[in-house]
């Protein structure tokens, strides 16, 4: 079968037991780096007689790799890792599990560290609905452009982010979200130098108005609950978008996400007041 397991995210003391076992057990180890595998092993102390295969799974290759890796687990057991946490998640893994899935090839895991979740856990802000959005873009308009998306978002968001690029995302955060939401950026979790920088999007981007160090996540507060629409505000936006040359329907399909109200109410109510106006 094939067997995702998560690696340490930095300490080696998280390493579980499972895995232990399956690094000194399966023949075959398809991972996101072999250099980092071997030393994995060797931090774990493992050693076997007989090497087991390595097989390099990365971003880059993982499509074409698939079709080896799945021949190979339809008849052993492959030990699917990354370079750290669980496979699939912002890391290799995603491609192979799918054509698993399609082809009927068994998959199971070896839970364990989750920088997400770490991150999530440590951060005091609240747990009970959160989403993880990965790696914002790396460009700035599109940053902002997600990010924009994102704005009225409720629950708790998670961002996985490169250091050379911290100050410039959390600076974009801070003007699309406002300076005053309230986040958390993560650095380096479970290792010596471990950080956990708590505070407003803007007082975090002075924070680290300059590049950090380290692997990091940043935990936003999701956005307060809006209030809810009336109908003639959301018709005065309607008639705004179609005098401003937007189609009535999708002016009503804008302003139904903007504020949550039925689309197709939206419309009807529109063209109702349109044909009052003109019966004037």
């Amino acid at each position: 079968m094939l067997i995702l397991a998560a690696t340490p995210i930095g300490n080696l003391g998280d390493a579980s037991r499972r895995l232990k076992d399956a690094l000194a057990s399966v023949p075959v180890i398809a991972s996101e780096d072999t250099r980092t595998t071997h030393r994995l092993m060797a931090g774990l102390g493992i050693e076997r007689e007989e090497r087991p295969r390595l097989i390099a799974l990365h971003e880059h290759n993982e499509r074409e790799r698939a079709e080896e890796i799945l021949e190979l687990a339809s008849h052993d057991d492959v030990l699917v890792l990354t370079d750290a946490g669980m496979p699939t998640v912002s890391d290799p893994g995603f491609a192979v599990v799918r054509a698993a899935a399609e082809a009927g090839v068994p998959v199971t895991v070896l839970p364990g560290p989750s920088a997400v979740l770490a991150a999530l856990a440590v951060s005091g802000l609240p747990t009970d609905r959160f989403c993880f959005e990965g790696f914002l873009p790396r460009r700035s308009g599109e940053r902002r452009t997600h990010l924009a998306s994102l704005a009225r978002e409720e629950r708790t968001l998670v961002f996985f982010e490169s250091p050379n690029r911290l100050a410039e995302s959390l600076a974009d955060l801070a003007a699309v979200f406002g300076e005053t939401r309230r986040a958390v950026v993560c650095r380096e979790l479970t290792k010596l130098h471990e950080e956990v920088a708590r505070g407003t999007l803007g007082e975090l981007a002075e924070r680290f108005g300059t590049s950090a160090r380290g692997e990091i996540a940043i935990v936003v507060a999701g956005a307060d609950p809006a209030p809810p629409a009336s109908l003639d505000a959301a018709l005065a936006r309607i008639r705004s978008l179609t005098e401003g040359g937007v189609s009535l329907k999708d002016a009503a399909q804008q302003v139904a996400a903007e504020t949550g109200l039925s689309r197709k109410s939206l419309y009807d109510a529109a063209v109702k007041a349109k044909q009052a106006r003109s019966a004037l």
